[in-house]
């Protein structure tokens, strides 16, 4: 999947909306989140809880955290759930949001070929462990796409010192899904989020060579944008959401989501 432009993305916010127009009768909301959170199933598995405590609805656009802030601040999605807090807390600053919460964590993780002809599994950091895969050029499919995780890779490729490039490196602009599905026909090494990884069902020689560095905690947040700037949106819809993310009953959802019998995020609510 390549990064979607602006009219694929309208028109996926149309169909979701029915007419393309926001209906304030209509009890349900628009999520602009993460393609992790989608493609994990953990919205398959805590939504409907929402709903039936509720009521209303909740209809995700899965995109880049990117994309997701850019749809938020068109006013074009009534909540907000990201991963790159940085980012999250300028949303703020902006005027775009009124509050963030940390809703939960997990980690990324650092795959590659069972080769793993970069020997980064032998790595005592993730700084080390990308060090070691630009000295050896070895294979590096990266999502490129101005994802929370994207985002992610670009800031441990800075702390390692390192400026990625050439053939080795391959920016795709893509999904996370995508991105280990074009990692697995490469043999390449890719930066993932743990959840997308568990799920995920192709992994040919792909492997998990790296992980447990504290630089790779993954931080969730929920937003609640701005009513003066977009008053049109269904705040009071959006607030019940965010609420219940934070509540012991959405935080317990969260904890009770598991593939395969392990669990991929980890609740941890309590606001900034």
């Amino acid at each position: 999947m390549t990064r979607r432009p602006f009219a694929t993305i309208a028109l996926a916010l149309a169909a979701l909306s029915g007419t393309g127009l926001a209906q304030a009768s209509d009890d349900y909301i628009v999520l602009a989140s993460t393609t992790s959170t989608e493609a994990s199933g953990l919205f398959g598995a805590i939504i409907p809880r929402f709903t039936e405590a509720t009521g209303i609805e909740v209809r995700v656009v899965a995109v880049g955290t990117g994309q997701a802030f850019e749809i938020a601040r068109r006013g074009d999605a009534d909540s907000l759930l990201v991963h790159d807090t940085a980012g999250e807390e300028r949303f703020v600053e902006e005027g775009y949001g009124t509050e963030r919460a940390d809703v939960m964590v997990n980690d990324f993780v650092i795959i590659g070929p069972g080769g793993d002809p970069a020997g980064i599994s032998e790595a005592e950091t993730v700084a080390e462990a990308m060090r070691l895969i630009a000295e050896v050029e070895a294979p590096f499919a990266s999502r490129g796409d101005d994802s929370g995780t994207h985002r992610a890779e670009q800031r441990l490729w800075e702390t390692a010192g390192v400026e990625p490039g050439g053939s080795w490196y391959r920016e795709l602009g893509s999904g996370m899904g995508p991105t280990l599905n074009t990692a697995a026909a490469m043999d390449a090494y890719v930066m993932s989020d743990r959840a997308t990884w568990v799920a995920f069902e192709n992994p040919q020689d792909l492997t998990l060579l790296f992980e447990g560095d504290e630089a790779l905690f993954n931080q969730y947040g929920s937003l609640l944008i701005d009513p003066e700037r977009h008053p049109h949106l269904k705040h009071d819809l959006a607030e019940q959401w965010h609420r219940w993310l934070l509540s012991e009953e959405g935080q317990q959802a969260i904890a009770d989501f598991t593939v395969n019998g392990q669990p991929l995020f980890f609740p941890n609510a309590h606001s900034d």
